[in-house]
């Protein structure tokens, strides 16, 4: 496949070749330098870690309460209805689902290994998510019985997912969905299972990343009929904004040696940056979706949703990516005689910051502030490899 190099490696002379090439159709041309699309088009909506704590949980059953919803007394809708907006408008939207599933009435397990309400998965359902992918650190918290409750919880919500599976047919299938006439498929790789082994006479369980194993699994995608393979992957260091060395290596090593035509990570729990490199863009770390972590950071509240525009041009996929800021609100813990600031918020809820702060309904001077830092830092991280240059920008500005 041919690739051409990103932006910021044209030299200045062959730039203002460029520039003046397209000058006859206006300032950049009229197709933004692109060929002009002679094929299909859709759009990706792609978001970070679900890894559901204790407080979600309760959050849940509070507000099944309130809803008089959801299943055994927990509804998880009024968390992530702030986001629905957004992945329910994309033409695919992919999730990635970290913990175990276990029973709807539990018992429940939080850290270190998972087992969280399967209501989740409904939830993730009900706000528009197509797939998601199950290969993470956390895949083999409870071993094979583990793999199959949360692949049973994602196919009982009527989610597609890949990553993890309870046979070796089923891992050996492709996960190819039909996107307005457009056979996409999702890969999903993670790099380690915090000591646990993949079972000899199990090798299916769980994908571990390696090149060659990415290699064969588009590979096979490829022969199955996908026109477009998009990668997820669980890589990083945990609460670390910028990337490691493994992360860029093993990206340029995607980029150059596979035709994979998107690259979606997860694991660091914060922002990463996104890169395009030759033709792919890779999204390093989308943060978090929704989770709740025992000492939040401040970073860990904030994610992105990154939303990936395909077009056929000439041939080729043409992917412009954008982004939309979240934020998770998150309620103070109690003094120590019960009491919690006054004006903070009561409920964990997950934020489209640029929708809430053009509403503004409601929001106190402290909601707007903290948002704007939110939607600016996350601006600041995604662009500092130079995405900005290949042309990375919010989905919705900044109100």
């Amino acid at each position: 496949m041919n690739r051409r190099p990103s932006r910021r490696l044209l030299s200045g002379i062959a730039l203002s070749a460029l520039l003046a090439g397209t000058a006859a159709c206006g300032p950049f041309g009229s197709d933004d330098g692109k060929a002009a699309a002679d094929g299909p088009s859709f759009t990706v909506a792609a978001a970070g870690d679900i890894l559901i704590h204790p407080q979600l949980t309760e959050q849940a059953r509070k507000d099944a309460k309130v809803t008089g919803k959801g299943e055994k007394g927990l509804d998880f809708d009024p968390m992530l209805a702030g986001i629905k907006p957004v992945i329910s408008r994309a033409d695919l939207a992919i999730c990635h689902f970290e913990p175990v599933a276990g029973k709807p009435e539990g018992p429940f397990e939080s850290f270190p290994a998972f087992i969280v309400p399967p209501q989740i998965t409904t939830t993730i359902k009900n706000i528009g998510y197509d797939t998601c992918s199950t290969a993470s650190n956390h895949t083999l918290d409870h071993g094979a019985v583990g793999v199959k409750s949360t692949l049973d919880a994602l196919d009982k919500a009527g989610v597609r997912h890949t990553g993890s599976a309870r046979g070796a047919a089923e891992a050996a299938k492709p996960n190819i969905i039909d996107v307005k006439g457009v056979k996409v498929a999702q890969l999903s790789f993670a790099g380690g299972f915090n000591g646990h082994k993949i079972p000899e006479d199990k090798p299916w369980l769980v994908n571990q990343t390696s090149i060659r194993q990415i290699k064969a699994a588009e590979r096979r995608a490829r022969d199955a009929g996908a026109e477009v393979v998009i990668l997820s992957i669980h890589w990083g260091r945990e609460h670390q904004p910028t990337p490691n060395a493994v992360q860029l290596d093993l990206a340029r090593r995607i980029a150059k040696q596979t035709g994979i035509n998107l690259v979606i990570g997860h694991h660091a729990h914060v922002v990463q940056p996104m890169e395009k490199i030759g033709d792919t863009w890779v999204a390093y770390g989308l943060g978090n979706q929704i989770a709740r972590h025992e000492v939040p950071s401040g970073l860990s509240e904030e994610g992105v949703t990154g939303w990936f525009e395909f077009t056929k041009r000439g041939g080729e996929w043409d992917v412009r990516a954008k982004y939309v800021p979240t934020f998770i609100e998150i309620p103070p813990d109690p003094d120590a005689a019960g009491a919690v600031p006054e004006g903070s918020v009561k409920e964990h809820r997950l934020v489209d910051v640029a929708a809430a702060l053009r509403d503004g309904k409601g929001l106190t001077a402290q909601q707007r502030a903290r948002y704007r830092l939110a939607f600016e830092r996350t601006q600041g991280t995604l662009l500092n490899r130079g995405a900005g240059e290949d042309g990375l920008e919010p989905l919705e500005p900044l109100p």
